[in-house]
């Protein structure tokens, strides 16, 4: 079995067209949704961490090595996966995220820093959370760019930011809920 894995692993590698030292090349982008994750972490009751996600997005990019870049989030909140459905229906409730009447999360970039090989390591730009809107900053990673199997051409990242829920008027339980929310975006995005 460890042998089939390697020699997977080394087609894989030698694969024309697909890599992972490419930088991404400039363009208009539109988000992977099956091929995206979005997850957060928060502390509970000071024991573990509670991991969630949500399972639906849509996103874009524009990737302007010279001028302005943008990227540009939208997570359907009641998407929200805890692993656990009675906890789920809790925080999609008024205590939380309230999807009735706040069913988007959003986040549209203001600036978009490029490093000198032209990849995005940082992002600030306004979050939209529970009827609330603040500025983040996402430091963000290339993971790798290139021409997919299917004759796309695609680019991944992945970007950090942590935020105070209380900031979005998320108050519930503050001794046992964390105050701060790690988010993690790992995303991949396919070039129009």
């Amino acid at each position: 079995m460890k042998s089939i894995f390697c020699t997977l692993t080394v087609l894989w590698a030698l694969s024309p067209g697909i890599t992972q030292a490419e930088v991404a090349q400039a363009g208009n982008y539109k988000l992977d949704p099956a091929h995206t994750n979005i997850q957060f972490s928060v502390s509970h009751l000071g024991f573990s961490n509670l991991i969630g996600r949500f399972n639906k997005m849509s996103g874009k990019m524009t990737l302007n090595k010279s001028g302005k870049s943008s990227v540009e989030v939208v997570i359907n909140a009641n998407s929200i996966d805890s692993n656990h459905k009675k906890r789920d229906a809790h925080l999609r409730g008024p205590d939380f995220f309230n999807v009735k009447q706040f069913p988007e999360i959003k986040f549209v970039s203001d600036k978009v820093k490029l490093n000198k090989k032209g990849e995005p390591t940082s992002i600030s730009g306004k979050f939209s959370m529970h009827g609330k809107t603040r500025n983040v900053v996402l430091d963000v990673s290339a993971v790798g760019a290139g021409k997919d199997p299917w004759g796309g051409y695609r680019a991944g990242y992945v970007a950090t930011t942590t935020i105070k829920r209380a900031d979005y008027g998320m108050n519930y339980m503050p001794g046992g809920i964390g105050a701060d929310v790690k988010i993690t975006l790992d995303v991949e995005f396919i070039k129009q």
